[in-house]
């Protein structure tokens, strides 16, 4: 077991990366602490992926500060890759060797790690780890690299799209897997564009647009961000709810009605004037709030910088 101590795993200051005259990177800001999963959001070409690169020391940033686990990840990538794990998107194998053997190699890469944790992490993945990697198919080329990653005594695991190829049932123990790490003290960096997964999983997210991160913070801190959906069957709709404070929408159906509120308090009163027969109020998704800063509007754009 690791220390529940809440301290900074990996902090990024206003780090800049370009690519000529892309900008890839514009003073990203992000922070991880001990102990917990942080979701990583954006589209591509948000800046996610070289995030990621420069934190596992595979880019050299331009400006701006970077440390993970204490160390420079660039004047200490080997030190560093002994003290976390990644697992990217597309895992790329050594096609002759079988997944067993790929799984050892990685694992000696990191200095060992526990064979009874691999062979429990093979058995609730349902790998043959007999079989040449070239057989693979894209979800058993996954769930190499994930056992690889989870069996290591790593503080800190990079997982970029870690479920991609993945059936249902494979993503539920990589989701039950997660919580185990989490207990044990260890620390998550997901990037995943599979929002429900995100939303169940992290304790903290951060939404990275056009190279900076433009919200981060518990979903909890983030749902004020947008409005609440409240769905109510009245035995008579007052006719002046579109002019109560924080209603930003309403739609009538009959006696049915939804609105999107900013504070379900302050038209509480207002329906129950009405005669509630049937309420139903839904708190704003991880979905709403991404769009929020993904709509193409002009307003929305302005919205979300």
């Amino acid at each position: 077991m690791y220390p529940v101590v809440v301290e900074s795993v990996l902090a990024m200051s206003s780090v800049v990366k370009s690519f000529g005259r892309t900008r890839a990177l514009d003073g990203l800001d992000l922070q991880i602490e001990q102990g917990t999963v942080h979701g990583f959001l954006g589209p591509n070409g948000a800046g996610k992926t070289t995030a990621i690169r420069i934190l596992l020391g595979l880019l050299r940033a331009d400006g701006g500060r970077c440390e993970v686990l204490g160390l420079d990840p660039w004047e200490d990538a080997t030190r560093l890759h002994r003290k976390l794990a990644y697992v990217p998107g597309d895992v790329a194998l050594w096609p002759n060797l079988t997944g067993g053997e790929i799984i050892d190699l990685m694992g000696r890469f990191r200095g060992g790690f526990d064979p009874a944790r691999r062979d429990a992490l093979v058995e609730r993945f349902e790998l043959d780890p007999s079989k040449k990697a070239r057989t693979y198919s894209k979800g058993n080329r996954q769930k190499v690299g994930l056992i690889a990653a989870l069996a290591a005594d790593a503080e800190l695991l990079v997982l970029d799209e870690p479920t991609s190829g993945l059936d249902p049932l494979m993503e539920a123990v990589f989701k039950q897997t997660i919580a185990e790490v989490k207990r044990d003290g260890r620390s998550v960096l997901l990037s995943s564009h599979i929002l429900s997964e995100v939303e169940e999983l992290c304790d903290r997210v951060s939404i990275i647009r056009a190279g900076r991160v433009v919200e981060s913070g518990s979903l909890g801190e983030l749902r004020h961000l947008t409005a609440t959906s409240v769905t109510a069957t009245l035995t008579t709709v007052p006719p002046h709810l579109a002019q109560l404070p924080g209603v930003t929408s309403v739609e009538v159906d009959g006696h049915r009605v939804r609105l999107r509120v900013d504070s379900f308090d302050a038209v509480l009163g207002e329906l129950e004037r009405g005669g509630i027969q049937a309420l139903t109020v839904a708190p704003p998704t991880l979905e709403e709030l991404f769009m929020r800063f993904y709509d193409t509007t002009p307003a929305a754009a302005e919205n979300g910088r």
